[in-house]
C-alpha cells in the first residue's frame, strides 16, 4: 500500500524546520528563503531534477507518493490542475503536481497530452518507427508545474524545450523519450546523453520548476 509520507526528508526534519522558524524573529532580513515544497509524483527522476532546481533557490524538497486519478484531457494544463487539487486535498498540504508531453507537429501534436501512455504502450521505438519516413522531425516538450493549496488556490507555470525527433535511440541517462529527443540548444547531444545537472540547462521541466520557484520565494516573503 503506498504511503503520503515524503520519500526524502521525513516529518520530524520537516516539524524541526518549522519549529526554528517561528523562534526567529521574523523581519525581512533574517527571515530564512528557504520552504518546503511538496513534490507529489511517483518518479524519482522528476523528483531529482526538481531538488537540484530548488536546491538554488534554497527551498528544501520532499517526494509525496499520493495516488491521484489522471484526468484525460487535450490539455496538460488541465491534468496537471485536476491531480494538484486531488492531492491537495488528500493530503492537507500545499503540493505541486508536474505534466509534461510531447509534441510532434509532423504527427499532429501526438503524443501530446497522452505521452505517458504512448510510451508505456509503444516506447521510444514505436516513436521512431512512425517517423521513419518523415524528414520533419521537429518536437518540443511542454510542461506544467501545478501548485495547488487545501484551500483550493491554483497556479501554474509552464516550461518548454524545442527540439528535434533523432532517427536512433542515444544515451543511457534520463527516463521516458530523453533518448530520441535533441534539444535545440543542447550542443546536439539528446536529453539521455547529459547528466540530470547539464539537461536542467536546458529542459523543459527545470524551466518550468524554476518559474515556480521565483514565485514561490516571491510569495513566501510577501507574507511575512
Amino acid at each position: 500500500m503506498k504511503s503520503n509520507k515524503p520519500l526524502y526528508g521525513n516529518n520530524n526534519l520537516i516539524r524541526t524546520l518549522f519549529k526554528r522558524e517561528r523562534r526567529l524573529k521574523l523581519t525581512k532580513s533574517s527571515f530564512p528563503r528557504g520552504k518546503v515544497a511538496f513534490f507529489v509524483t511517483s518518479n524519482v527522476h522528476k523528483f531529482m531534477e526538481a531538488r537540484l532546481v530548488f536546491a538554488e533557490y534554497k527551498i528544501a524538497a520532499a517526494l509525496l507518493r499520493v495516488p491521484v486519478q489522471e484526468l484525460q484531457d487535450d490539455n496538460i494544463e488541465n491534468i496537471a490542475k485536476a491531480s494538484a487539487r486531488e492531492a491537495a486535498e488528500k493530503t492537507r498540504l500545499p503540493v505541486i503536481v508536474e505534466d509534461t508531453g510531447l509534441f510532434i507537429p509532423a504527427l499532429d501534436g501526438f503524443p501530446g497530452p497522452y505521452s505517458n501512455y504512448v510510451y508505456r504502450t509503444i516506447g521510444t521505438k514505436g516513436i521512431l518507427k512512425i517517423m521513419r519516413d518523415s524528414s520533419q522531425r521537429k518536437a518540443y516538450f511542454r510542461s506544467i508545474v501545478a501548485y495547488c493549496d487545501p484551500k483550493g488556490a491554483l497556479e501554474c507555470f509552464e516550461g518548454k524545450a524545442e527540439g528535434k525527433i533523432t532517427r536512433k535511440e542515444r544515451g543511457s541517462s534520463g527516463f521516458g523519450f530523453d533518448p530520441i529527443f535533441e534539444p535545440l540548444s543542447g550542443n546536439g547531444k539528446t536529453f539521455a546523453e547529459m547528466a540530470t545537472k547539464e539537461k536542467n540547462e536546458h529542459a523543459h521541466r527545470a524551466k518550468a520548476f524554476k518559474k515556480f520557484a521565483e514565485w514561490y520565494v516571491s510569495a513566501f516573503r510577501r507574507r511575512f
